[in-house]
C-alpha cells in the first residue's frame, strides 16, 4: 500500500502516514456491515471484531475525514446534556445507567491506546473555566453530580489555582478533571483502522453509500458495489446526508471552527498552559483550546448553524484567542478549518434501530470524542443481544427542530443567541 496525503487542517499536516484502501468493488458477504469510518464507526467495528463478528467497514471519503479527524482533540467527560438533565428527562432506570455510562468512553479511549499501541499524544487533565459566579455555581452543582456516579476526583480550583494552569486573567475559577485530557484526535482514528486491519476487519474508502435495502439480508450499495449483511450499523453522523431520510428529520449539521499557530518557543508555549491541559469554557457557545506535541495552540470556538463554511475563519477565531492569551499577538496562523458534528433538538445522542437489524447511534451535539467511543460498544452489545444499555439510550424522547428544515437554522441560531447573551450578562 502506498502512503496517501490527508488534505486541510493542521492534524492532516502533522499525522501519521495513512494509507490507500481500495473502494468496494463488486459485491462482498459479511456479519456486519458499518457505514463511517469516524469513531462511532471505527468503536463499532472494533469492538464486534473482538467479539468474533466479521465486519466490512465503507467510509465515503477516508478514516477519519470527518469531525473525528477535525475535532478539537479533547477528552471530556459526560454528555453534551450534562446527567441532571438526563435524570429530569429519562425514566429512573434509564438515567441511572446513562449516568453510569457517562464516563466510561475516557476509558475506552485509553484502553485502546494501551492495547493497540496508538500514538496519538495522549495528554491526561482537562479543565472547565468559569467567567462569573454563575458558571461557577454550575461547577460547583457538577461536582457534586458527578461524585454520585463514582466520578469523585474533580478539583475546583479559585482565580488563583486556576492561574496555575491557565495564564489568562479572563477566568475567575474552574474545576479540573484529572480524568479529562488530549490527544491527536485523527492519529487516533487512523490507530483505531490500523487495530481494525490486524483483526481481519476490511475497510473500503471513497466508498459511499448511496442505498441500504432492509430485509433479513441486508443489501448496502456503494457507488462500485453491493455488502449483504446480517446487521448494519449506521454511524455518518452529520456525514449521512438524507441516506436514511428518518435519521436527517431530527438531526441538523454544524460547523465548529479551530485555528493553530505557528510553532511556539517552548517557553513561550509552557507559560500559556503550565501544566499543558486542555481547557474549555462554560459560555454556551463556548471556546476550547490546547497545546500541541510540537508547542502550537490549537484554539476552537464558535457555531455555524447548518454546517455552512465561513468565509474566514482567522478572522472569525483569532480575536478569541488573542483575547484569552493577549501574549500571542504577534504568532502567526498557520492553519485554519471546520468540522461539522450533528445537532440534536435535545442536545443528547439518538440511538435505536430501524426493523431489528439496522442500528445507528448520531448527533453527538458537539460532545462526540467520548461518547462516540462508548457508542461503539453499546452498538455491539446490542448486537449481540445484551441490549440493556442501548436502550437506555433508544428511550431518550427526541424531536424535530421547529420550523423543519426550512426554519431550523434560523430558530437554532436565535436560541443560541439568548443563551450567549444570558453568558454576557452573567459576568
Amino acid at each position: 500500500m502506498q502512503p496517501t496525503p490527508y488534505p486541510d487542517s493542521y492534524y492532516a499536516f502533522s499525522a501519521h502516514p495513512a494509507y490507500h484502501r481500495p473502494p468496494l468493488q463488486g459485491e462482498a458477504q459479511t456479519d456486519v456491515c458499518v457505514i463511517g469510518a469516524g469513531y462511532t464507526g471505527l468503536s463499532a467495528a472494533l469492538h464486534l471484531l473482538e467479539q468474533g463478528f466479521h465486519v466490512i467497514l465503507l467510509e465515503a471519503a477516508k478514516v477519519g475525514f470527518g469531525a473525528s479527524g477535525r475535532n478539537g482533540g479533547q477528552i471530556v467527560n459526560s454528555y453534551s446534556r450534562d446527567i441532571d438533565v438526563i435524570e429530569r428527562s429519562a425514566a429512573p432506570e434509564a438515567a441511572r445507567l446513562m449516568g453510569q455510562m457517562a464516563f466510561e468512553g475516557a476509558r475506552i479511549i485509553r484502553e485502546r491506546i494501551s492495547h493497540y499501541g496508538i500514538a496519538c499524544d495522549l495528554k491526561n487533565g482537562g479543565i472547565f473555566a468559569a467567567f462569573n459566579k454563575q458558571q461557577m455555581q454550575h461547577l460547583e452543582s457538577q461536582q457534586a453530580l458527578w461524585s454520585r456516579y463514582g466520578h469523585d476526583r474533580l478539583q475546583l480550583l479559585d482565580s488563583r489555582g486556576l492561574q496555575e494552569h491557565v495564564a489568562s486573567d479572563r477566568y475567575i475559577g474552574g474545576m479540573l478533571d484529572p480524568e479529562g485530557g488530549h490527544i491527536h484526535p485523527l492519529n487516533l482514528a487512523l490507530g483505531e483502522a490500523d487495530a481494525i486491519e490486524r483483526l481481519h476487519g476490511i475497510i473500503h474508502e471513497q466508498s459511499p453509500v448511496v442505498r441500504i435495502e432492509p430485509g433479513e439480508t441486508i443489501r448496502i450499495y456503494a457507488q462500485n458495489g453491493v455488502v449483504k449483511a446480517r446487521f448494519a450499523v449506521v454511524a455518518g453522523n452529520a456525514y449521512l446526508g438524507d441516506l436514511v431520510p428518518e435519521l436527517a428529520a431530527k438531526s441538523m449539521p454544524c460547523g465548529s471552527q479551530i485555528i493553530t499557530t505557528e510553532p511556539l518557543d517552548e517557553a513561550l508555549a509552557r507559560s500559556l498552559l503550565p501544566t499543558d491541559h486542555c481547557i474549555e469554557d462554560c459560555n454556551y457557545l463556548l471556546d476550547y483550546y490546547r497545546l500541541s506535541a510540537d508547542h502550537r495552540l490549537i484554539y476552537g470556538g464558535g457555531v455555524t448553524y447548518g454546517a455552512r463554511d465561513p468565509g474566514d475563519i482567522i478572522a472569525r477565531i483569532r480575536p478569541k484567542m488573542l483575547h484569552t492569551f493577549p501574549q500571542l499577538e504577534k504568532a502567526r496562523i498557520e492553519f485554519a478549518w471546520t468540522g461539522n458534528f450533528l445537532l440534536t433538538l435535545s442536545r443528547l445522542p439518538q440511538v435505536g434501530r430501524i426493523g431489528h437489524n439496522i442500528y445507528y447511534s448520531q448527533g453527538c451535539s458537539g460532545h462526540g470524542v467520548t461518547y462516540t467511543h462508548l457508542a461503539g460498544r453499546i452498538l455491539a452489545e446490542a448486537l449481540r443481544g445484551q441490549a440493556e444499555r442501548f436502550d437506555a439510550f433508544a428511550s431518550l424522547p427526541h424531536y424535530p427542530f421547529p420550523g423543519g428544515r426550512l426554519l431550523r437554522v434560523p430558530l437554532t441560531a436565535l436560541g443560541a443567541f439568548w443563551y450567549s447573551l444570558r453568558d454576557r450578562l452573567g459576568r
